[in-house]
């Protein structure tokens, strides 16, 4: 979703805001993205348009910042919403000195901090996600035999 309230006084330049190194020029929420956000953070504006348009508002405001310091793909609104992105180039837009913007494409909305505690550190969250899915295939590999 482009960004269309915005008023601009050189019209030759396409909107972006700076997001770390990349420069984000637009916004893409995948139907996976989506349905998460339905289920993890509100239940009444759910739509795409609705969901880009949040997202342009915190990163115009500098709400958004990267969740650990080393890595690009996880990052947090307001240190509370945890959510997923990639980046691709754009082949469409660059900015006035032929420098490539970027799409900002949303994986996925893992939830708030503030309602679910394990998510303020991710790599232990990610083991022992790991770890119950494993123990959970043993016991069902027991059952089978």
């Amino acid at each position: 979703m482009k960004d269309k309230q915005t008023d601009r006084w050189n019209t030759y330049e396409p909107f972006h805001v700076v997001l770390g190194d990349k420069k984000v020029a637009d916004i893409i929420i995948t139907n996976h993205a989506r349905t998460r956000w339905t289920d993890r953070v509100e239940n009444e504006k759910t739509g795409y348009s609705d969901i880009a348009q949040y997202m342009w508002e915190c990163l115009k405001e500098g709400r958004i910042v990267s969740y650990y310091r080393n890595e690009q793909d996880v990052y947090t609104i307001d240190d509370d919403l945890v959510f997923v992105a990639e980046f691709a180039l754009s082949e469409t837009e660059t900015d006035l000195l032929g420098n490539p913007l970027h799409k900002m494409i949303v994986v996925t909305f893992l939830g708030r901090m503030s309602e679910t505690m394990e998510l303020r550190d991710l790599k232990t969250y990610y083991s022992w996600l790991r770890h119950s899915r494993r123990m959970t295939l043993i016991k069902n590999n027991r059952k089978r035999r």
